[in-house]
């Protein structure tokens, strides 16, 4: 039987990436062509990642051979199109292990899917003082939707916060559940901390109490494997742009039996199987939620970062992100003045590393980093709460991808090293 991982067979382990074990990072690296364009080091990948060549061609390939709206035409490369799409679904499903590809819903990305869910599954199992809790280390885009449907419909928010390590843990969600808590939005890892919440006991003490479980899963998606069956979650969402596929494409998972029951989100073409003056019969899932002409090209060019990924396999990306974060936090607690935000442990990071620099502000860090050519990130990162919640206005945030080299940190390292002396601390 052909080795599988993540529901893609025969693709693992492939040889001009370098062993079985460890990635060859200059292979990869000659597979983007940005990373050769620029002198950049490009350490935002949490924000979007780099894309492949085969990612490129995959969208040029369309536009240039089929180019064409899917479900709309009975010539062959509108044929062609709805083919790839749908094939396109397929990959998407194998590769987070959904049962079925109408579990499947192509959308912008992981903010417009859980604005999907704020307004059609909130429509369907929130009431008026009924219940829906969100952490207090979110994103934005897991928390406002929620937020706002609590405002429409009278219902009412309750935050679970983080340890010290920053984990959601599932004991603490337990402790805030109430009977009337419908909905727990939870991230699988944070965007500030890096940190890897356990989906799966979540997902457990949330039906043991009856209460439908969201996962954003936009940080843990392009760098564990992850299977929605396995861990038990109601609803996944997660983008493109951030596991190597392009911006405006992004994908909602959720059970059938819930998405069966959930009006659409929008409504016009293509989402509809009859209408007349008086009448109005939505289509089958998981058409019913992707109104309007579809981004085809967008979510066949996902598909082969999906490909690419998996030919490069999580286990050898893990271990080389791992390795990078390590070096990277081991360098920094040697600095005087920086803190990391939430644990002080390396493997607990993924790739995530946000910080702060005694009498600095992050925004003058990211100056003085982009005067190095080195790409970080500043601000509260879309999780403003959580920031708040620490006490610490904004941040600057490093985030690491296994194309990325030991070269890279070293330079990061340098930079940070510098910047109080070079804000005038004299140090």
């Amino acid at each position: 039987m052909a080795e599988k991982e993540n529901g893609i067979a025969g693709l693992t382990g492939a040889a001009e990436y370098g062993t079985a074990e460890d990635l060859d990072v200059q292979a990869v690296r000659r597979d983007f062509p940005l990373l050769a364009y620029t002198d950049l080091a490009y350490l935002d990948s949490s924000a979007t990642s780099q894309k492949p060549a085969c990612v490129l061609d995959k969208e040029r390939e369309f536009y240039e051979q089929y180019n064409a709206n899917p479900f709309r035409g009975l010539y062959d490369i509108s044929e062609k199109s709805t083919e790839e799409y749908e094939a396109a679904r397929s990959t998407v499903a194998e590769f987070i292990h959904a049962q079925d590809p109408a579990e499947i819903i192509f959308t912008r990305n992981t903010t417009e899917s859980l604005n999907l869910l704020g307004y059609s599954l909130t429509s369907v199992l929130v009431r008026p003082g009924d219940q829906i809790l969100i952490s207090m280390e979110e994103h934005h885009s897991n928390m406002l939707p929620w937020r706002l449907a609590a405002k429409r419909i009278g219902a009412t928010i309750a935050y679970v916060t983080p340890d010290e390590n920053g984990e959601i843990t599932a004991e603490a969600v337990r402790a805030a559940l109430t009977p009337r808590t419908r909905i727990a939005a939870i991230t699988q890892m944070s965007n500030v901390f890096g940190k890897l919440n356990d989906m799966k006991a979540i997902a457990a003490v949330c039906h043991e109490n009856g209460t439908v479980i969201v996962a954003d899963g936009a940080q843990s998606v392009p760098h564990v494997p992850v299977d929605v069956q396995d861990l038990d979650v109601d609803f996944l969402a997660f983008s493109g742009h951030k596991m190597l596929g392009p911006m405006a494409i992004g994908v909602l998972y959720g059970k059938t039996e819930y998405l069966e029951k959930m009006p659409p989100f929008l409504s016009g073409g293509e989402m509809i199987d009859i209408v007349t003056a008086d009448r109005i019969v939505f289509t089958e899932l998981p058409h019913r939620f992707e109104a309007g002409t579809v981004n085809a090209p967008g979510a066949i060019a996902l598909a082969e970062a999906i490909r690419y990924l998996q030919k490069l396999g999580f286990a050898r990306t893990q271990k080389r992100e791992h390795a990078l974060t390590a070096r990277a936090i081991e360098g920094m607690k040697k600095i005087p003045g920086v803190r990391i935000l939430g644990s002080q442990r390396a493997e607990d990071h993924h790739g995530i590393i946000a910080f702060t620099v005694d009498g600095v502000h992050p925004h003058d860090i990211s100056e003085i980093f982009s005067a190095d050519r080195i790409a970080v990130r500043a601000g509260h990162h879309c999780a403003q709460p959580l920031h708040l919640w620490l006490k610490v206005p904004s941040s600057t945030r490093a985030s690491l991808m296994f194309y990325n080299t030991e070269e890279e940190v070293d330079r990061f390292l340098e930079t940070l090293g510098s910047v109080r002396k070079r804000m005038g601390y004299g140090e």
